[in-house]
């Protein structure tokens, strides 16, 4: 179970040529992506916002090179890790994330 959830949306978590749709929800110290399909191996993530150290938007991708929507995030922990997600709103999603 977790803490209360600030923000939750469908979203689209993208590795290169490799995507996967999901939830991806926001507490108050973390963010969860939970796939709907657990075979494909992208996920379940849960990120320390405590860890983050940029959240900017992004492009998502066709092939992993060529931008198809202009509705994505991107989230750089302080280990360089980078996770990619197509989501609605992202500006919604950049204002919760910077708090």
């Amino acid at each position: 179970m977790h803490a209360q959830t600030v923000k939750e949306s469908i979203a689209t978590i993208q590795s290169g040529v490799a995507k996967e749709d999901g939830k991806l929800l926001v507490t108050e110290q973390e963010i969860v992506f939970e796939p709907f399909n657990k075979e494909l191996g992208l996920g379940p993530y849960t990120l320390s916002r405590a860890h983050i150290n940029n959240v900017d938007k992004c492009s998502g991708k066709g092939a992993g090179i060529l931008p198809i929507t202009a509705d994505g995030i991107r989230i750089t922990l302080n280990n360089n890790d980078v996770f990619e997600f197509i989501l609605a709103n992202p500006d919604e999603w950049l204002s919760v994330l910077a708090h």
